[in-house]
């Protein structure tokens, strides 16, 4: 693990709940949490925005933690294991945003070119599924019910021939909102 610039963001995770128990301070991206706690039930983010994950590798279900406290995270976020990695999101983005998203697999089916954000995309792009995307600039979030709600994945830049086989547990993608200055 390496050490980022600490403007970017701070979380210090711990044991157990209400801050209880062995912590460890993390101010970068964490694949497996397990060398450093035995688990992880509550957190603070000091600064920045992470995206924390209920399986190591960045892996199962993801919540995004902005600035504050999460005493108790089972019950606040329904992470039935408690957080197993996190990953820092940068906010910090400067230039355009761009993601191609595609109806089938492995960029096939209609496609769509997206600069904004997309509050429902059966409406506004008659496309019933989103099976894989293109991320081409700009860090963006992808959640499973229209208006940003429901479960959300995190998508840096680069290609997900397969959403699916990602191990992302959305049903199916129908918004999608750039992450700019949210934290």
């Amino acid at each position: 693990m390496t050490t980022t610039d600490m403007s970017m963001g701070k979380i210090i995770l711990y044991e157990d709940r209400n801050f209880q128990g062995r912590s460890f301070e993390c101010m970068s991206d964490c694949a497996d949490m397990s060398s450093y706690l035995s688990r992880c039930q509550s957190c603070r983010v000091e600064s920045g925005c992470f995206m924390v994950y209920d399986r190591p590798n960045f892996q199962g279900n993801q919540v995004l933690m902005r600035r504050g406290e999460y005493a108790d995270h089972m019950s606040m976020m329904g992470m039935s294991n408690g957080i197993r990695s996190c990953r820092i999101i940068p906010t910090q983005h400067r230039g355009q945003f761009r993601i191609r998203i595609f109806e089938r697999e492995n960029f096939s089916g209609q496609m769509n070119e997206l600069t904004d954000d997309c509050d429902n995309v059966q409406d506004r792009l008659r496309m019933s599924e989103c099976m894989s995307c293109n991320v081409l600039d700009g860090h963006w979030l992808l959640y499973e019910q229209p208006h940003f709600r429901g479960k959300m994945v995190y998508l840096r830049p680069g290609e997900y021939r397969s959403l699916r086989e990602m191990g992302m547990n959305l049903s199916r993608i129908m918004s999608l909102r750039r992450i700019m200055d949210m934290c």
